[in-house]
């Protein structure tokens, strides 16, 4: 696996320093929103979108020193070897007991910005108190669709990522950095 990356955009060091620091200004703006009693039985659902985002969240929600549920949703942007999203589809429901919540939700990278605004306008359906959302890695001036983003991880290059939860064909998603492909690798797999 490792001989097939080609160059590490983030390594794990500045990932995990940068988790931290987005920890505690999630907590932070939940706290002063709520309130510091630290109670908040079933008031926070943080959503986390399957499956690229699993790596980020288990990492994140050990910085969130907040009671929250943890709910979750798949979707699908970049189907088998794709580098480019082909639109996000829902492959899951959304968790129904939204309204009145205040939500997170948190999402591997920013892309076309189809994801999260599907999920954004979904989600304000049910009427939550608030919604804030969350990714790991964006790609400045690349979304087709204008979403409001309120905490960004890094901000990349318009390139294609793996590792640290991305992947590329259901592979990599161990990789414990943010790394790029050998070109290759793609050609290998596509059969190109």
């Amino acid at each position: 696996m490792f001989r097939d990356i080609d160059k590490v955009l983030i390594g794990r060091e500045r990932i995990a320093e940068r988790v931290h620091e987005l920890g505690a200004q999630i907590a932070q703006d939940l706290q002063r929103e709520l309130g510091d009693d630290g109670d908040h039985t079933g008031e926070i659902v943080l959503v986390s979108v399957l499956t690229g985002s699993i790596v980020f969240v288990a990492d994140l929600i050990r910085q969130l020193p907040v009671k929250l549920s943890l709910g979750l949703v798949a979707v699908s942007s970049y189907p088998g070897t794709s580098m480019e999203s082909k639109g996000a589809m829902l492959r899951s429901e959304l968790p129904k007991n939204l309204t009145g919540k205040h939500v997170l939700v948190v999402d591997d990278i920013l892309d076309s910005g189809q994801t999260l605004d599907v999920l954004s306008r979904l989600i304000l359906e049910q009427k939550p108190a608030s919604l804030r959302l969350a990714v790991l890695l964006r790609k400045p001036g690349k979304a087709k669709v204008a979403v409001k983003v309120d905490y960004v991880g890094f901000d990349i290059p318009d390139e294609f990522v793996v590792g640290y939860g991305l992947d590329y064909d259901g592979f990599y998603r161990n990789y414990p950095e943010i790394a790029t492909l050998k070109p290759e690798v793609a050609l290998r797999s596509t059969g190109g």
